[in-house]
């Protein structure tokens, strides 16, 4: 893994999604990209801003193998994806040879998360959760009924936290961890205040992934993908959920890119299963670009305890639902939660550039070998 140095970290890390949006464009200016810009119709930034997503591309356009990056699927985890995006741009601005492979950079997946810190779209809908086929019904998860009062706490008090905890431990010790996490974690479809819900269509996101896909991976038969998360593992250390079929081809070839111990880790749960995931953006790009073969994963940073995670998105929800909490605790608040999904901490900071940097040199690596 490469060194990075605080000033390397500190010039590739926003502190917001107007700075990041800022440095990227500029960054992708220095590399000779093509710029794209999607912008949000349907939703403003905090201060009223217009919210884009934007996408930069390098290399052949006919090339049909291609590096397909994401950051911001989820809000606040925006800015290590961001930070990755950044420093991989600089990385190409001073390469001498000439890219083989197409590289579709996708800043700000979920601009409405990634401005308003927080980790839905402007919908309460997880991104990661709403690329299902609506042509059928939704996926059913009926137990979530039974944990959405325990998850989602109806006011932000001590009393109400407390009873929260105290009913997701009883469901825990009545079910295992194991149907918890993945009660809480494949998306549900019926709660629109809840956590993970995938929404009752397709979101602004979900159709700018459609058209910047027609528009930049057109012709490509080939596409190694990373989708930037934090959240999981250990803190500061890269955690690896690649959802192509296992034993598969593709699995096999994400194992040969960034190692098998990796790829086939059964850690990120603290001890429980993975849970049966739907309608992920993985998902999507397999759905819009079906000519093509898809090698990729999630890679998560892990930041907090499981328990410390639960908090902050309990704090997510109430600053989108609780009317009763005083605007003057909405800041302090928030920047908890940032802290949560993307540490302040200098070193944290430093660890994950270093392992996104020396990630996505395999995953292009991996690209340009490809047949």
């Amino acid at each position: 893994m490469p060194s990075v140095s605080i000033a390397l970290a500190a010039s590739c890390f926003s502190p917001s999604y107007a700075s990041a949006r800022g440095r990227f464009l500029l960054a992708a200016d220095r590399a000779g990209a093509r710029i794209d810009v999607f912008t949000n119709t349907v939703a403003s930034g905090p201060d009223g801003g217009t919210l884009t997503t934007d996408v930069a591309v390098l290399g052949p356009a006919d090339a049909q193998n291609a590096l397909l990056i994401f950051s911001g699927t989820h809000g606040p985890e925006g800015f290590v994806g961001s930070a990755a995006q950044i420093a991989l741009l600089d990385a190409l601005a001073t390469q001498a040879q000439a890219l083989a492979v197409r590289v579709v950079l996708v800043h700000a997946i979920n601009p409405w998360g990634f401005a308003h810190v927080s980790r839905t779209t402007e919908n309460n809908v997880d991104l990661n959760r709403n690329f299902i086929d609506w042509n059928s019904p939704p996926p059913a998860n009926p137990p979530y009924a039974e944990l959405h009062p325990s998850l989602c706490p109806s006011e932000w008090s001590p009393q109400a936290l407390e009873a929260a905890n105290a009913g997701r431990s009883a469901w825990i010790a009545k079910h295992g961890l194991d149907a918890y996490v993945d009660v809480t974690s494949r998306g549900q479809y019926t709660h629109a205040d809840g956590v993970h819900y995938g929404g009752t269509g397709r979101e602004w996101s979900n159709h700018t992934l459609e058209a910047l896909i027609g528009r930049h991976l057109d012709g490509v038969k080939r596409i190694a993908l990373i989708d930037w998360h934090t959240g999981l593992g250990e803190p500061g250390e890269p955690f690896f959920l690649c959802f192509n079929e296992h034993g598969g081809a593709g699995w096999e070839r994400a194992c040969a890119w960034w190692g098998r111990d990796r790829v086939e880790t059964k850690g990120g749960f603290e001890g429980a299963g993975r849970p049966k995931y739907s309608g992920l953006l993985f998902h999507g790009v397999q759905r819009f670009a079906p000519s093509a073969e898809v090698t990729g994963a999630v890679i998560e940073f892990g930041t907090r305890s499981r328990a410390e995670m639960q908090y902050a998105l309990q704090i997510d929800h109430c600053l989108r639902f609780d009317a009763n909490l005083p605007a003057s605790q909405h800041p302090a608040l928030r920047e908890q939660l940032l802290d949560a999904f993307s540490p302040f901490s200098p070193a944290w900071q430093r660890s994950v550039l270093g392992h996104a940097i020396e990630i996505q040199q395999q995953a292009l690596h991996g690209a340009m070998d490809w047949r």
